[in-house]
């Protein structure tokens, strides 16, 4: 079995009175990906932003797992990448520009070089063009790009196939497969389960702030 990453536990986090998250326990294995269904409102980016450790808990814990032992997920950030909905990236830098910026946020020498991070998502790290021009594919394409200069051991990807055409989507899956085959944890959010199935090993699926269902995928 593999070992636990990460643990959520009777987690619960309010907005003002509003439950965003209802009492979530849950454990994430190294070198799994699971997938996060459900209604817009259901929860998953809570959810998401609560293992990102940028939300903490209104009521319950959210930890790392060190060799069978908890800390704060605060503490382990460095081996966090989380990839939001939005892109959160500069429309009129270059993707080597954009990366340039975020490598100088990181201070470790693990750290990829920004022509690494781009080769790793099949991105011609010496196009000029800025990524206000690029199609959604390459902009969520650098995106992941960002993510991965870390070198993070757990993948948090807000909706990554959104608003892609059915070429880049695939692309999107070869290259998230890639990662969990290489041991990266990857939870991810999505509406197109169809585009999540060669990569799941979980479905986890939300509704009003509640886990109502986890379904082991079937063996590929």
């Amino acid at each position: 079995m593999a070992p636990v990453l990460a643990q959520l536990d009777d987690v619960s986090r309010l907005y003002g009175r509003f439950p965003a998250l209802r009492k979530i326990s849950i454990s994430f294995a190294a070198g799994r990906c699971y997938v996060l269904l459900g209604e817009n409102g259901a929860g998953k980016s809570t959810l998401l932003r609560v293992l990102a450790g940028l939300l903490e808990p209104t009521m319950g814990s959210a930890h790392w797992v060190i060799d069978g032992k908890p800390d704060r997920i605060a503490n382990q950030r460095a081996r966090i990448g989380y990839m939001s909905h939005a892109p959160m990236l500069y429309d009129e830098l270059s993707a080597r520009e954009n990366l340039q910026y975020f490598a100088g946020l990181y201070r470790t020498s693990s750290c990829l070089t920004p022509t690494a991070a781009l080769e790793a998502v099949g991105l011609d790290p010496n196009l000029a063009r800025p990524v206000g021009q690029f199609s959604q594919g390459m902009r969520q394409r650098t995106s992941l790009a960002r993510v991965l200069l870390p070198q993070p051991e757990l993948l948090l990807l807000d909706e990554p196939f959104s608003n892609m055409d059915a070429a880049s989507a695939a692309r999107m899956v070869t290259l998230l497969a890639g990662l969990r085959a290489a041991h990266r944890t990857v939870v991810l959010t999505t509406h197109q389960r169809s585009l999540a199935e060669p990569l799941a090993d979980y479905f986890l699926t939300m509704e009003a702030g509640r886990l109502i269902a986890v379904t082991e995928a079937p063996a590929r």
